[in-house]
């Protein structure tokens, strides 16, 4: 009896890059921005800001399995949902991918639902993790353990089915090619509506909160950066030409981005911070991202240049003003990714190139999938990425504080002064360091 390792329709070429694009991603999260957050906030948070991610990663698997996989990429349910149901049939992980409501706007997938999955599984987690940092420093660990299930189900798959499950979004034609709108803009506006719920930290955490170990924070940081080649790399769903140009349009807008910020924080304090750097890696990093398969590389340039100077003018003047002072954004992840992730996004409808083609056509019907900027004359695709930046917005502000409201009638949001005075060993029973302490 002949025995063949796989179905025809599979591409194993395919599958091993999805797979590895995959790894790459859920390295961002874990460990890359349980180490930058534990390295990055003051002593005493570093264990609870770590665990914050790790727990939110593990969580978001299991419902994601359950439930959320198919409300974000299964059958149509409504325009902006698909209908829940369990990822875990043998023959249904097995078989090839597809999703059902976009497929005809691809060509057959040629790796396994379960690649597909978990591909999309590290996207939704790290969102929920990004939206962690507005909230360090003062969350109830029980309220977050409840919060990311829920917020999860309830708010991130209607974004990810609207733009990429082939929901009302994605029939308009709004684009994001790997996650501004998504993940990005969706996390920064959720994350400041729950600082503002939450409260603030302790006012002297809030005037004095220095990093524990910035060498750790750039360690998270750079996983951050080079997991971003999985982020941008892996969504064509392709390991085709339209994967490498967004990998290199990603590492290019990051280091002008980077750049640009340095630049900035020097004319404006004097000194080039190191801290600045990473929140203008991260900015470049995210505004890119819903453009990276579109654009050319002077896009990706200008893209990198105005997401080192507009976020950091919403970080360094806007956050600072004594209105937006009043929410407590622990990490400015309002500037970082909701800022950046609209501009990026908005970038996208001006500068998309329409030769860079995510899947090249075989006849003069079907000349390939790809979008077209303003720059290029279609003024039609910056109004569609308003409309659909509008949409994330209002959602996840909408539903964030209904959650957090419901939750806060179960159990508090905020600890309370006792234990935000002491932190992780008063919530964990842990420390990060134990210097000075038995067991050295």
């Amino acid at each position: 009896m002949a025995l063949v390792p796989s179905p025809q329709w599979l591409d194993t070429g395919n599958n091993a890059w999805q797979l590895a694009a995959a790894t790459f991603v859920g390295l961002q999260s874990i460990p890359g921005l349980t180490v930058l957050y534990g390295g990055i906030v003051k002593k005493k948070w570093a264990i609870n800001s770590a665990f914050m991610s790790i727990y939110a990663f593990a969580s978001v698997l299991i419902v994601w399995i359950l439930f959320d996989y198919k409300m974000a990429f299964g059958e149509q349910w409504f325009p902006f949902i698909g209908t829940p149901g369990l990822a875990t049939d043998a023959i249904y992980t097995t078989g090839q991918a597809t999703i059902p409501a976009a497929a005809s706007g691809m060509p057959p997938l040629t790796f396994p639902m379960a690649t597909l999955i978990f591909f999309q599984f590290v996207f939704a987690a790290i969102t929920v993790i990004i939206l962690a940092g507005s909230v360090l420093g003062r969350m109830n660990f029980a309220a977050w353990m409840i919060f990311c299930p829920v917020w999860m189900t309830l708010v991130y798959t209607v974004g990810a089915f609207s733009l990429w499950g082939g929901g009302w979004l994605a029939a308009m034609g709004v684009a994001d090619f790997s996650g501004g709108y998504v993940i990005h803009l969706a996390a920064g506006t959720s994350g400041f509506v729950a600082a503002w719920v939450i409260g603030p930290r302790l006012q002297a955490d809030r005037e004095h909160f220095p990093p524990n170990n910035l060498l750790m924070t750039l360690v998270g940081a750079g996983i951050l950066w080079l997991g971003w080649n999985g982020f941008n790399g892996g969504d064509p769903y392709f390991a085709n030409a339209d994967a490498g140009a967004a990998v290199l349009n990603t590492n290019t807008a990051t280091a002008a981005a980077l750049l640009v910020w340095t630049l900035m924080d020097k004319i404006a304090y004097g000194k080039p911070s190191v801290l600045g750097a990473v929140n203008g890696m991260i900015a470049g990093l995210v505004a890119i991202t819903p453009a990276a398969g579109y654009v050319d590389g002077w896009g990706a340039i200008i893209i990198g240049v105005v997401a080192g100077m507009i976020p950091w003018l919403s970080m360094n003047r806007l956050q600072k003003t004594k209105f937006m002072m009043k929410v407590d954004d622990t990490l400015s992840v309002f500037s970082t990714h909701g800022v950046a992730g609209l501009t990026g996004g908005l970038l996208t409808g001006i500068l998309a190139n329409p030769a860079m083609l995510q899947y090249i056509g075989t006849d003069k019907e079907a000349p390939g999938i790809n979008v077209t900027g303003l720059l290029y004359g279609n003024a039609g695709q910056l109004l569609l990425q308003v409309e659909g930046a509008a949409f994330i917005i209002v959602y996840n502000a909408i539903a964030t504080y209904i959650i957090l409201k419901v939750i806060s009638a179960i159990v508090p949001l905020r600890m309370d002064n006792a234990t935000l005075k002491v932190g992780d060993s008063a919530v964990h029973g842990e420390t990060a360091y134990a210097i000075g302490a038995e067991g050295e």
